[in-house]
């Protein structure tokens, strides 16, 4: 019999980057990408465990826009264009490398790569990577758990009714992609602040997470720390992140992922090679950019890097597994020994970090889900979901507020870089809610443009645009989305007001910034109905 258990916790979200004005655009490629290096190589170790009758549990989030995207047909369409160029330099790239031995292993592993990535896309699931997803859950081997609608940083929301919009909304949207309502739901950077979680509630949400001090602040204070969930007034539960493992994994410091053998992430044959041969693979716009093809390991904090060894990296990775299921048997067995139940360990991380930044990350994921599975019986893997179902009588508490970002507040989000969107924000909601409560029942042009300000509301609210300000990154195309989606609302708001609805421009919007097809306008109105499905199982928490 097992002495705690383990939750690992994938979050999977990219901001909505969809641009039908121009034939390629350099942010899409943070899809491509993510398809590439993260989700294809993720469900591939998911489905060879399952093919292989290893039984296991993980905790994954779809946030709505990455859900909207997966089902666009102009993105599945661009991302095979996409793939079909890799195919054609990697192809260039094994003939290159023929005569350099420690290069061409490499080369060939990504051709290999990038072919069964089509095949998989293309052929298996007909450009739609939500089915995959769906086959996983369905067979239990994977809890899908929602994200706010667009990934708005609630806890600097000031109208609760745009809060109540972005958590409606999202189980609406992921029941109706993935079959089934959530049972959980990944605040957007962890943010969470008092009272958010009787919105979850009637929204049918039983469970989130918070970072460690959210729960370890919590009053009255926690009796088992973050080593078992806590219910909130609501009757919702929170379960806090464990440090410990997430260091293993984060820190750049300490984490497996800075490993010397591991691959480095920067040096790409998109910067290292000439200009002419890589141009044809480049963006449009012809800057240098990355390709996906690196032939470097991160050898050491200098520029003198050594060629990847491909089987010196999958050992590594092994090792690494086989460390962390140790580390983990260990702190269940200390923690399990002083506690009066079997503890959990939550171990919360992004899920584009596996593949993406830390090129082993499958790898790795690959041989601790089978270590667990084989090599001990100390832990287990489920879902926060199953630990309710065993421990379904916990201690009432309210979180405190927090967030995983820096420091663990609001700083990221709100600074110098970044407070200007704020006050527009703040207007717009009002003003969206101030339509919905105005034109009740609306229909024809003036449904079509109430659903479109909602839209573009919904799209400004994204907390992807505050972050790339405050990190330097990509900031022109993060403030130039900001204000397209102020303006557009802002247009959209007097249009609507003083009735001067302009067919062509709302026909142009609803061609842009499609998301959410099926939004209702109404879900503004503070008035409007919504389910109370968790207020029965939230009393009988709470006796």
């Amino acid at each position: 019999m097992e002495k705690g258990y383990l939750a690992l916790v994938l979050h999977t979200h990219l901001p909505y980057v969809r641009h039908p004005e121009l034939p390629e655009y350099l942010e899409e490629n943070w899809l491509y990408e993510a398809i590439t290096e993260t989700y294809i190589p993720l469900l591939k170790v998911f489905q060879g465990l399952v093919h292989d009758g290893i039984h296991f549990r993980i905790t994954l989030s779809l946030s709505p826009p990455l859900l909207s995207m997966f089902k666009d047909d102009l993105l599945q369409r661009r991302y095979l264009v996409k793939l079909e160029k890799l195919i054609e330099l990697a192809e260039k790239e094994v003939e290159r490398t023929r005569w350099l031995p420690q290069f061409h292993e490499v080369a060939l592993m990504y051709l290999e790569h990038f072919r069964f990535c089509h095949y998989f896309f293309a052929e298996k699931y007909r450009c739609d990577l939500t089915v995959p997803f769906k086959e996983l859950q369905d067979s239990g081997h994977l809890e899908l758990i929602t994200c706010a609608a667009t990934h708005g940083f609630l806890p600097l929301m000031a109208n609760e009714t745009a809060v109540r919009a972005q958590i409606q909304l999202a189980v609406q949207h992921h029941t109706r992609v993935l079959g089934r309502a959530p049972r959980g739901i990944w605040l957007p950077e962890c943010g969470y602040y008092p009272g958010v979680d009787e919105i979850l509630r009637r929204e049918g949400l039983r469970f989130f997470f918070t970072d460690a001090h959210g729960v370890l602040h919590a009053s009255p204070r926690p009796k088992y720390g973050v080593f078992a969930p806590i219910y909130c007034p609501s009757g919702v539960a929170a379960f806090g992140r464990d440090l410990e493992s997430s260091k293993q994994v984060w820190s750049a410091n300490e984490g497996y992922p800075g490993d010397y053998d591991y691959r480095d992430f920067y040096r790409d044959v998109g910067y290292d090679l000439e200009y002419e041969y890589v141009r044809p693979y480049l963006p449009d716009c012809g800057i240098r950019n990355f390709t996906g093809m690196k032939y470097y390991r991160i050898t050491g904090n200098t520029s003198d890097k050594q060629p990847y060894n491909l089987w010196a990296a999958r050992e590594k990775a092994a090792t690494h597994a086989g460390n962390f299921m140790f580390n983990r048997e260990k702190q269940v067995e200390y923690v399990s020994s002083i506690l009066d139940r079997r503890p959990i360990i939550v171990s919360p991380y992004d899920a584009e970090l596996f593949g993406h930044w830390w090129f082993e990350g499958p790898q790795w994921l690959n041989f601790l889900i089978r270590k667990i599975t084989y090599d001990q019986k100390t832990i287990k893997l489920i879902s926060p979901a199953d630990y309710l179902e065993m421990y379904p009588r916990n201690q009432v508490s309210t979180p405190s507020m927090s967030s995983w970002g820096f420091k663990g507040y609001n700083e990221v989000w709100l600074e110098g870089s970044n407070d200007w969107i704020y006050r527009h924000l703040h207007h717009a909601a009002d003003r969206m809610v101030e339509l919905a409560q105005g034109f009740p029942g609306a229909q024809g042009d003036l449904k079509r443009a109430l659903n479109q300000a909602a839209r573009e509301l919904l799209l400004l609210q994204s907390s992807d645009w505050a972050f790339i300000m405050k990190t330097g990154t990509m900031v022109n195309y993060a403030v130039k989305r900001t204000k397209n989606h102020i303006h557009r609302f802002v247009n959209l708001y007097e249009q609507i007001k003083y009735n001067r609805i302009n067919p062509e421009y709302l026909a142009e919007l609803e061609a842009k910034d499609n998301i959410f097809p099926e939004i209702s306008y109404e879900i503004y109105d503070p008035n409007h109905a919504t389910s109370d499905p968790l207020s029965e199982v939230a009393a009988a928490h709470l006796k």
